[in-house]
């Protein structure tokens, strides 16, 4: 995985729960399945499959945000793509 730089953690540090999901499914990821506060998206062939955490309007801790955007696989490139940072 790809640490990023702090300029890219000020931007991300107020992502939202709905932004990541709806990044997830710009990029090409599917929704599998929910379960409580848990939603599976999976992407390509079904082998890479990532859980997010679900809670409408909230964001993230750091920890959490990092382990996820590792999961997932995002570069900064990516989250440029995405319009998730500047």
């Amino acid at each position: 995985m790809t640490s990023y730089p702090p300029y890219i953690w000020a931007q991300l540090k107020n992502l939202s729960c709905d932004q990541l999901s709806s990044a997830l499914l710009k990029d090409g990821w599917v929704f599998e399945r929910g379960k409580g506060a848990v939603r599976q998206y999976i992407k390509g062939d079904g082998l890479h499959r990532v859980a997010v955490h679900y809670h409408p309007h909230k964001t993230y801790g750091p920890q959490l945000l990092r382990d996820l955007l590792k999961d997932i696989g995002w570069t900064e490139a990516d989250l440029k793509r995405l319009k998730l940072i500047k």
